[in-house]
């Protein structure tokens, strides 16, 4: 089935045809329905399914059809999100998917002047996306209220309770009207989960893609066996071969990115770093600097991990292993998303081998090894720009390797 069969507005219509959107993911192809006749739906979807175009497109449609019309200082529906980033990223679903229509948008964040959000609330906003914190001071201050808000969608709902929303999703239900729809979105699923969903939302549809396989199909992962020192060295040989790629690399803290791009800086590659130290405006300068191609690789924390979609991203390198094992998920997601194919590449370490079985666990299969041989290690680190460059030496090392093993079968 094609959008153009779907009853939905031919703004909305007009707009995905210039996106190049044709026909619905799966999580498109089974939420649409329900959202659009009202019903409550929680969905547990791999990242990087549609999960965004899967509420917007319904959403955009009811608020085009709906007699009620924004007044001033109200929201007619709400999308809470876990982080800045992912607000912004959806945000320029939504506004894409209603350029035709006359429906406001506004996405709600801090690190930002809000000098023209509180401008916006005076008109009323059809659509907020928001994280809770600058969206509960404003509230607070009475700038908006939730008294007509006729849906909630609630987006990487499981990094929400990582991160301690519960009590501020709560809230805002308890501010709600009675009668409102809830959307429930998740790639991962729990108990928590289950008992905060089932809390907030009433006889849902439940929706659940691929639950034996957390990975989306469209991703290809493999993991090398790589000591701590040499990571470095592998991603130098990496981006070199992968040049005009967009390369996305993944590591464990901030100061480690900053190490990794001064590493990289070292031998003449050009990298974007990406973690919590930095201002909101250098984050958006970053994200837009690796979505035009300006920069190709970026070095990011799991920060990141749920809110860069930008498209093209073929290489997702998990420089290190995540701490959590669901993050894995949400990193490798970062490719491969809606109908591109992408490529995962994890370094684990020897003092990262239970992180990774644990990993393995979690998605409920091995990943796929790759080898190298012990020629090819040294050849990496040898031919680096960093290293001591004897690659001579190293040749000569490998020609006595062989002699002695031809002398040994005599």
């Amino acid at each position: 089935m094609k959008f153009e069969n779907y009853a939905i507005s031919d703004n909305i219509k007009k707009s995905l045809e210039e996106m190049g959107f044709r026909k619905p993911t799966d999580i498109q192809f089974k939420a649409i329905p329900s959202i659009l006749k009202g019903e409550d739906v929680l969905a547990i979807a791999q990242t990087g399914t549609g999960k965004t175009a899967a509420f917007a497109i319904p959403i955009i449609h009811k608020l085009e059809i709906s007699a009620h019309r924004r007044k001033p200082n109200r929201v007619r529906s709400l999308v809470m999100v876990p982080t800045r980033e992912l607000a912004l990223q959806i945000e320029e679903v939504v506004r894409s998917l209603s350029k035709y229509s006359k429906l406001s948008i506004l996405a709600v964040i801090g690190g930002i002047d809000e000098t023209r959000q509180i401008n916006k609330f005076e008109h009323g906003v059809d659509i907020l996306i928001s994280t809770p914190g600058r969206m509960f001071d404003l509230k607070s201050r009475g700038y908006f209220d939730f008294s007509e808000t006729e849906t909630l969608i609630l987006d990487e709902a499981d990094k929400m309770l990582a991160l301690g929303f519960n009590r501020d999703i709560r809230d805002v239900v308890h501010n709600l009207p009675r009668y409102h729809q809830t959307l429930f979105f998740s790639a991962t699923i729990n108990e928590e989960i289950k008992d905060l969903a089932y809390s907030i939302v009433r006889n849902p549809i439940r929706i659940q893609l691929s639950p034996k396989d957390p990975v989306s199909k469209n991703v290809e992962h493999s993991v090398a066996f790589i000591e701590m020192d040499d990571k470095r060295f592998f991603l130098e040989r990496m981006i070199n071969e992968q040049k005009d790629k967009k390369i996305l690399v993944f590591v464990r803290t901030k100061v480690r990115a900053e190490r990794l791009y001064n590493a990289m800086l070292r031998v003449g590659i050009e990298t974007l770093t990406l973690h919590g130290d930095k201002e909101q405006a250098d984050r958006l300068d970053v994200l837009e600097k690796f979505r035009a191609g300006t920069v190709n690789v970026l070095i990011a924390t799991d920060i990141s991990a749920r809110g860069i979609d930008i498209k093209g991203v073929e290489y997702v390198v998990n420089y290190d292993l995540p701490d959590v094992d669901e993050n894995y998920v949400h990193r490798i997601g970062r490719t491969g998303r809606g109908f591109e194919r992408g490529q995962a590449y994890s370094f684990c370490a020897e003092e990262e081998r239970e992180m990774l079985k644990k990993i393995e666990a979690y998605i409920g299969k091995d990943i796929k090894v790759m080898d190298i041989d012990k020629v090819d290690y040294r050849m990496t680190k040898a031919l680096t720009q960093e290293g001591d460059n004897n690659w001579k030496k190293l040749l000569e090392e490998n020609e006595k390797e062989q002699a002695g093993r031809k002398k040994r079968k005599k």
